[in-house]
């Protein structure tokens, strides 16, 4: 016995994205301040394309055994600050595991002088830092971090300067 052809197919809802800009205006849920991201910055040279970068790698404070992760993130600039927005894990190809925690990393050209730097959450939680960079005399200084005002705004993210990653050109 033949099986009769659907007339009517059901609709599926069509998944809407987040943007990244959108996030400014959330109010996040109440919740117990903890550390999950920290936001290093340093100098890095890439001797292929001849070029330096100021870097900022977000990572996870949780390291993750059975598969490497890569934070995807929304970046953008507005009014002269930098927002970078926690979009979620993905997982990485990996054919070996290790302990590592999820990172990535965002290169800045020609960043000098003083700078904000926004972390945003998708639920809408904010932390902030303002950074002063260098490139000519190879200094790159955290001079403030805070957690924005904003309705049950929380901790998340910590911020430093890695020292120990700078890499410069070296003059022959």
């Amino acid at each position: 016995m033949p099986l009769k052809k659907p007339v009517d197919f059901p609709k599926l809802v069509k998944v809407r994205e987040k943007k990244g800009i959108s996030v400014l205006d959330a109010i996040p849920t109440k919740k117990p301040d903890k550390k999950e991201y920290l936001v290093r910055g340093f100098f890095r040279y890439e001797p292929i394309i001849k070029k330096q970068f100021l870097v900022f790698a977000v990572e996870t404070i949780t390291e993750f055994t059975s598969f490497a992760y890569e934070i995807s993130l929304e970046t953008f600039k507005e009014n002269g600050e930098f927002y970078i927005v926690l979009m979620g894990l993905k997982a990485k190809t990996n054919i070996i595991p290790r302990v590592m925690p999820a990172r990535t990393e965002i290169k800045l050209e020609e960043l000098n002088g003083d700078f904000k730097i926004n972390v945003l959450k998708k639920d809408g939680a904010i932390n902030s830092a303002y950074f002063y960079a260098n490139i000519f005399n190879k200094e790159l200084i955290l001079k403030e971090k805070w957690v924005a005002k904003k309705k049950n705004n929380r901790f998340f993210c910590d911020f430093e300067v890695a020292n120990k990653e700078f890499s410069f050109r070296e003059i022959n």
